[in-house]
Formats: C-alpha cells, sequence, structure tokens
C-alpha cells in the first residue's frame, strides 16, 4: 500500500479524516501593466447662482492661467508670486481631484441635499484652493496648471466669478522647447502634436471668455510670453490693472522671495527659471521653419499671416 493509503487509514482510524489531493487551481491571469482605466464621464452638477456664490464658494475672483505646455506659465506665476497680495503656487492639478460615493446610501443622502458628484468635486477643489490661500496669507490665488485648459468651461462653471489670464508663445517655439525638455521621449513631430493639443484647448477657452455665460463674458487678459520677456515691467503693469492690485518692482526681481520655490514635476524647475530673474526669450522662427502642422494656429495667434 502507498504511503498515503497508510496515512489515510491511520487517521481514519483514529480521526475519521482522510489526506485528498488538492484540486489544481486555475491559472492567475496576467495582469496588463499600463493599462489605463477608462475615462470616468463628466459628472452632473449644478452652476450656482450669483446669490448662491456666498455659501457655496469659499474662494472669489479665482484667477486661472490659460497656457499649453512649455509657455513661460511658470515664469508668469514666479512673477506673481512675488506679489505682496497675489499667491501662485505650484501646479495644483485639481482637476484631477474626484469624489465618489462609498455606498447608495450616502449618494442617497447628498441628493437630498441637492449635491450630486460634480458639485461635490466642486466644493473639495475650491475648499483646497482656499486653503492654500488662506496659508499663504494673501488676498488672491492665480492657478496655472496647463491642463486647466481642457476643463475651462468647468471650471467657469465651478467659480462664475473667475479671471482669466490667456498667455500665448509661438507654436514652433513650444514644440522645440517640448522636444527638447525630453528629447529621448518625443521627436520634435511628436511634441509638435502633442503640444498643439494643449493649444487647441487654450484656443477654444479665449473664445469662450470672449462670449457670454449667463449673459456675461468672462474677465480675461491676453498676453505674449515674448512680450513678456522684452519688457517684463511693462507687461506686469498692464496685468497688474487687470487683477486691480498697485505693480510692485520687486515682482521682476522674483528669485529673492523664499516662497517661490519651485517644485520638480509641478512646473519648469530648470536653470533658467532658477536664476529668480526674467531672462531674454529665444529668437521667433522664421516664416520657413513652421510646419503645416502648427501653420493654423500660428496664424490664429498672430505669427504667421
Amino acid at each position: 500500500m502507498s504511503l498515503m493509503g497508510n496515512l489515510n487509514r491511520a487517521l481514519s482510524a483514529t480521526t475519521g479524516l482522510q489526506v485528498r489531493r488538492a484540486t489544481p487551481a486555475a491559472p492567475q491571469q496576467p495582469t496588463r501593466t499600463g493599462a489605463k482605466p477608462g475615462k470616468r464621464p463628466t459628472p452632473v452638477y449644478r452652476c450656482p447662482a450669483p446669490g448662491d456664490l456666498a455659501t457655496d464658494r469659499l474662494l472669489r475672483r479665482p484667477v486661472f492661467i490659460m497656457s499649453p505646455v512649455r509657455s513661460g506659465s511658470t515664469l508668469l506665476r514666479m512673477l506673481l508670486n512675488a506679489h505682496s497680495r497675489l499667491h501662485s503656487p505650484h501646479e495644483l492639478h485639481i482637476r484631477r481631484l474626484e469624489v465618489d460615493f462609498g455606498s447608495r446610501l450616502s449618494q442617497r443622502a447628498m441628493s437630498a441635499l441637492d449635491l450630486e458628484r460634480g458639485d461635490l468635486e466642486h466644493l473639495l477643489w475650491d475648499r483646497v484652493m482656499h486653503r492654500e490661500l488662506v496659508r499663504s496669507g494673501k488676498d488672491v490665488l492665480v492657478e496655472k496648471t496647463p491642463s486647466n485648459a481642457f476643463v475651462h468651461r468647468r471650471i467657469r462653471d465651478c467659480w462664475p466669478d473667475a479671471r482669466f489670464v490667456f498667455l500665448l508663445r509661438h507654436p514652433v517655439s513650444i514644440a522645440r522647447s517640448w522636444h527638447e525638455g525630453d528629447p529621448d521621449k518625443r521627436t520634435f513631430d511628436e511634441a509638435a502634436a502633442d503640444a498643439l493639443r494643449y493649444m487647441k484647448a487654450v484656443e477654444n477657452a479665449r473664445q469662450a471668455a470672449s462670449g457670454p455665460a449667463d449673459g456675461q463674458p468672462a474677465a480675461h487678459h491676453t498676453l505674449r510670453y515674448e512680450d513678456l520677456t522684452a519688457d517684463a515691467e511693462r507687461e506686469m503693469r498692464d496685468l497688474c490693472a487687470f487683477l486691480g492690485v498697485d505693480f510692485e518692482p520687486s515682482m521682476l526681481d522674483y528669485g529673492r522671495r523664499d516662497d517661490t520655490q519651485v517644485v520638480k514635476g509641478l512646473g519648469d524647475w530648470r536653470d533658467k527659471i532658477r536664476t529668480g530673474q526674467v531672462q531674454s526669450g529665444r529668437a521667433l522662427p522664421a516664416e520657413d521653419e513652421i510646419p503645416e502642422l502648427l501653420r493654423p494656429m500660428c496664424e490664429a495667434w498672430g505669427y504667421s499671416s
């Protein structure tokens, strides 16, 4: 008799139990690495009426810099953050802060308060940004995450009194800078195509800001990176006037302030921005250097005829 048979005979006599061979487990399915979850649909939300802002929003009249990647938004936010009344932190990426219901009961409870998932997300966005403003001890918050341009309508719905600053740059210069930032990751053509998504989103936001929302266009101001680097004082004086604050000469020497430190991965952190002063921009591309992919955007922004 086999060892298993002898063991089972002894176990049966003493305990009534037997040892049996386990059924082989089904092979585990390999997990897909790098698979991205499906895009979540935009949640339902309501736009607060002017009379509801006092209870629905802590943050009033926030400022959003709308710009493509590699357009000088970190430089602009450093200049603004050097102002005694303006707080412009690193990129906050608030649109990626999401809320979900842990149960149907919690969803019913919030719905009874007239709060859907989108409304709760807006309350979270508002609270995070208001907390950052209060911690700074300043009066006005300026947010500069480039991807905000993709949700400009929702931002405007969340804060009907929001103000927008559109920062433009020559599209070819944007593509070159995006490519040079990580040439092993993307070719120039790939960089141009990727950056063009941001440019189109910014242009859509710029057009929407000029149109009515609840009967009124959004407060907005447009400036160019090339003008900012050529005459920073003039451009900052104009921008301060739009924001309703006095120009402060110390803004141009932003490196003297300790609270304007850059954070790697949350905006530009390279040597040029770390100098603490505005540096000259690169020469504008010649007309024959504009690829066909970027020509329509160059024309829309006045960089090509």
